[in-house]
């Protein structure tokens, strides 16, 4: 807990910075959070182009009303939210090209990934779910929010949240073959 601490020192301090035009202070804050976004974004669109972009534009985002931002927050849940609701919406709008007949950018069922080929069947099992599906399991699973924290990054009832992921969890299950407490 000690050096979870010193990061959340750190964090207040780089906010801080970051509000006074600190231009390092604003590239330790992002440095540290741009792994978890990235992955996050890319889990749920499946395509590290525009998972590079989302994150990119949530930061500067991010960067715009930092002046907003109050400092004791956690700055991970807040840059997360941003960054998972930019991923909704850009496959809702790839879902939308692809009915109305433009072709898709990279499916999760094409195989095409950056991930090891071990982990494909479980992404190509997520690229089936929608979004705002995806987007519980990636903030739960991979982030590890409790449904609490997710209902709140979502603006949603946290019964919501808590079906979204049984419903998650069953039909990953269903399409990987396998027992819904494995997931």
């Amino acid at each position: 807990n000690r050096v979870l601490a010193g990061l959340r020192a750190d964090e207040r301090a780089w906010i801080a910075g970051a509000q006074a035009g600190s231009l390092p202070d604003l590239e330790a804050l992002f440095r540290e959070h741009w792994p978890r976004a990235h992955r996050a974004a890319y889990l749920v669109v499946h395509d590290g182009a525009a998972a590079e972009d989302i994150v990119q534009e949530a930061m500067l985002s991010a960067m715009r009303t930092l002046d907003q931002f109050g400092r004791r927050r956690p700055f991970g849940p807040w840059l997360h939210r941003v960054v998972v609701n930019r991923a909704i919406d850009w496959a809702r709008a790839r879902e939308l090209r692809v009915v109305v007949g433009e072709p898709a950018l990279e499916l999760a069922r094409t195989g095409r990934s950056e991930e090891p080929s071990s982990t494909q069947p479980v992404l190509a099992a997520l690229g089936e779910l929608s979004p705002e599906h995806r987007a519980v399991i990636v903030l739960r699973h991979l982030l590890e929010y409790s449904p609490r924290e997710i209902a709140r990054m979502l603006d949603l009832p946290r019964g919501t949240v808590n079906s979204r992921l049984r419903r998650c969890r069953n039909a990953l299950a269903d399409r990987l073959e396998v027992g819904e407490d494995t997931l």
